[in-house]
C-alpha cells in the first residue's frame, strides 16, 4: 500500500487546493502545494496565500509538496509560518506534508526541526506531520495540543525519546506510524512504554501505534495495561500483527472495555479472526495479508 490520495477533510472542513483565487477560509481548509516543475518557492506561495486572507481568522492550513521534498527539507515552510505566528492567533490545525507517492514517497520526504513551530503556536490543537526523514524534536511542553499525528515509514528513536520527555496535558489523540528499520525505525517496546508513560493523559481517547514491524510485541504489552480501558479506540492497523499479538488482545479483559479495536492490514489466521469478531466491541480486520515466504510487511514503508 502507498499513500495515493490527498486529505479531503481536515479540522472539520472540506479541503481545497489553493489555485490563486480568493480563499474562503470560513468554510474550507486550503492545501498549499507546488507542482514538481514549479519555479516558485513554497515560501512565496505561503506569503501569497496569507496576503489574501484575514490572518487573524485563519484556523487551519495544509502544506503539500514544497520544492523537491526528497532533496530539500520543510525548514523553509516552517520558517515562513513561524515568521507570521503573531499574526495567526486563531491557527488551530496544521498538516505539513500532505503528499501522495506520486509527489514523494513517505520515507523520502525530508522534514526538519519542529520545536520552533510548537513554541510559537501555543494555541495549536492539531499537528499532523508526514515523513520521518530528518524529523527533529527536542522535549517540549505544549498546553493546547489535542491531536499529534506523525506518519512515517520509519520513526527514529530520537523523536520517540523526545516525546517520552515531553508534556502534552490536553492530548486526546496520539497517532504514530512506527514503520520498519529499513526506513529509520530503531525503537522497541520499552521505548514506547516510556512514550506512553509521558503522553498518557486522562483525556487520551485514541491511541494509534500503526504501520509497525513490532506490532505483535506492542499488542502483547498493551493487552496487559489496565489504562487502555480509558481509550475509545486502540489502533494497531497497517502493521505486521499476527496470531501472537491477536491472541493476547483477545484474552485481555482491558481490550473488552474499548469501543473499537482497529487491526486492519494484518497477518492473523482465520480462526483467531473469528475469535476477535466475537468480542463485544467493534473490531476492524480488513485487508488480511498472507506471509511472503515467511516475511511480513507493514502497509507503508518506502
Amino acid at each position: 500500500m502507498t499513500i495515493s490520495e490527498y486529505s479531503d477533510v481536515f479540522h472539520g472542513k472540506k479541503v481545497e487546493t489553493y489555485d490563486g483565487g480568493q480563499p474562503d477560509i470560513a468554510t474550507k481548509v486550503y492545501r498549499l502545494t507546488l507542482e514538481y516543475d514549479d519555479e516558485r518557492r513554497i515560501g512565496d506561495l505561503i506569503e501569497e496565500f496569507l496576503s489574501k486572507v484575514d490572518k487573524s481568522k485563519l484556523d487551519a492550513l495544509i502544506i503539500g509538496q514544497w520544492n523537491n521534498p526528497a532533496e530539500e527539507s520543510s525548514e523553509e515552510t516552517l520558517g515562513v509560518l513561524v515568521a507570521h505566528a503573531a499574526e495567526l492567533p486563531a491557527l488551530k490545525a496544521l498538516f505539513i506534508g500532505d503528499m501522495t507517492y506520486e509527489d514523494c514517497e513517505i520515507s523520502w520526504i525530508i522534514q526538519s526541526d519542529y520545536n520552533m513551530l510548537l513554541e510559537n503556536f501555543q494555541s495549536l490543537e492539531t499537528l499532523r506531520i508526514r515523513g520521518g526523514n530528518q524529523l527533529e524534536l527536542e522535549p517540549f511542553s505544549h498546553p493546547a495540543l489535542k491531536q499529534l499525528i506523525i506518519e512515517s515509514g520509519g520513526l527514529p528513536s530520537s523523536v520517540a525519546n523526545a516525546l517520552a520527555e515531553s508534556s502534552l496535558p490536553a492530548l486526546e489523540h496520539l497517532e504514530l506510524w512506527l514503520g520498519t528499520d529499513g526506513y529509520g525505525f530503531d525503537g522497541d517496546v520499552a521505548l514506547y512504554e516510556r512514550v506512553l508513560g509521558s503522553l498518557r493523559t486522562p483525556g487520551l481517547r485514541y491511541l494509534g501505534l500503526r504501520d509497525s514491524d513490532i506490532a505483535d510485541d506492542l499488542a502483547v504489552w498493551l493487552a496487559g495495561q489496565s489504562w487502555i480501558e480509558q481509550l475509545d479506540t486502540l489502533d494497531l492497523s497497517l502493521g505486521t500483527l499476527g496470531d501472537t499479538g491477536a491472541e493476547a488482545l483477545f484474552n485481555s479483559p482491558h481490550v473488552r472495555k474499548l469501543r473499537c479495536l482497529d487491526l486492519s492490514h494484518h497477518y492473523i489466521s482465520q480462526a483467531v479472526q473469528d475469535k476477535l469478531r466475537s468480542l463485544p466491541i467493534s473490531v476492524k480486520l480488513d485487508d488480511a495479508q498472507d506471509e511472503d515466504e515467511g516475511y511480513k510487511y507493514v502497509a507503508v514503508g518506502e
